[in-house]
């Protein structure tokens, strides 16, 4: 069994032919991280992402209420943070309802953040110690 951090996506690029727009997804193999940074890279994500840490277990009209973009877009939107994993979906009757998944948020806080924070906060803890140190003299 492959662990979860060896877990390649493939996507196919489709472009559409009348619009020529750029491509919804892209051709190659994403690895679960490339695909994270993708759908955050985004503002529009982003947005929604904050809508539903906001009220979590919507569904698309009510995601579409505050925001300026079509249906269409938003559902393009939805389906690439749902590849990324950082949004679950549930089915109540005929309603999709969309919610927030944080894990694969704290895996960057985990692997990315983390690190980079420890020795700051220990330069401020070493500084607050010499700062009372000094005080007391």
């Amino acid at each position: 069994m492959r662990s979860k951090t060896s877990r390649t996506t493939y996507m196919q690029v489709f472009t559409c032919p009348l619009t020529c727009k750029h491509p919804l997804a892209y051709g190659s193999y994403m690895s679960d991280a490339d695909l994270l940074f993708k759908a955050l890279a985004d503002s529009s994500r982003r947005k929604l992402l904050d809508r539903l840490h906001a009220h979590d277990g919507q569904t698309l009209g009510e995601l579409c209420e505050h925001l300026d973009m079509t249906r269409q877009g938003v559902t393009q939107h939805l389906a690439v943070l749902e590849a990324a994993n950082l949004i679950a979906v549930q089915w109540r009757g005929r309603e999709k309802l969309h919610f927030l998944n944080p894990v694969p948020l704290q895996e960057i806080y985990e692997r990315w953040i983390r690190k980079f924070e420890r020795p700051r906060l220990k330069a401020l803890q070493d500084l607050k110690r010499r700062l009372e140190d000094d005080n007391e003299d």
